[in-house]
């Protein structure tokens, strides 16, 4: 279970985003060569190009979905976006990368224009292959009720933070 000194809990995103989970799966994400920790802060420039992921897990026959979403869209003082789905793939087999899955929603690099946002990766344990559909549109997307409608367990999860390119990292009032 989540404990109350875990970076998701601190920043919200159990609460905001996940409900408590246990991590039993590494979740391994790579952005332009530098390793995504809990926290850590990017800007666009950086995630132009979609992240590469690696996944261990139990064994090939187990599958997985990523999702990538935006906690604070369009802003952290006014997310009535929440969650904003920038990118989906599943039946991702155990001890490989994203790029084995099937992309069901492409990347869509982020462009925040106001405030630090969360920007939060979460993997999920599916039940099988061919057992999780996209949903129809990207904002508003509800990462618990997606879960929850596709029988998917939380396995992993790391978030980093994102502003414009020019931010200075505070927070803006609109």
């Amino acid at each position: 279970m989540a404990r109350e000194g875990d970076p998701l809990v601190v920043a919200g995103v159990i609460g905001d985003v996940l409900n408590p989970f246990t991590s039993t799966v590494s979740l391994r994400v790579v952005i332009n060569n530098r390793e995504i920790s809990n926290g850590c802060q990017l800007r666009p420039s950086q995630l132009v190009n979609r992240p590469r992921v690696a996944v261990d897990g139990e064994d090939l026959r187990t599958f997985y979905t990523l999702v990538m979403v935006d906690a604070d869209a369009p802003s952290p003082s006014n997310p009535i976006l929440r969650e904003y789905l920038h990118w989906m793939v599943t039946d991702i087999p155990a001890t490989t990368n994203a790029s084995f899955g099937r992309e069901l929603l492409f990347y869509e690099s982020p462009q925040p224009s106001a405030g630090i946002h969360r920007l939060v990766l979460v993997l999920f344990k599916q039940l099988g292959r061919d057992t999780v559909f996209a949903p129809e549109w990207r904002h508003n997307f509800n990462t618990r009720n997606f879960a929850e409608i596709n029988n998917l367990a939380t396995v992993a999860a790391v978030y980093f933070n994102c502003q414009r390119e020019r931010g200075c990292g505070g927070r803006r009032r609109e």
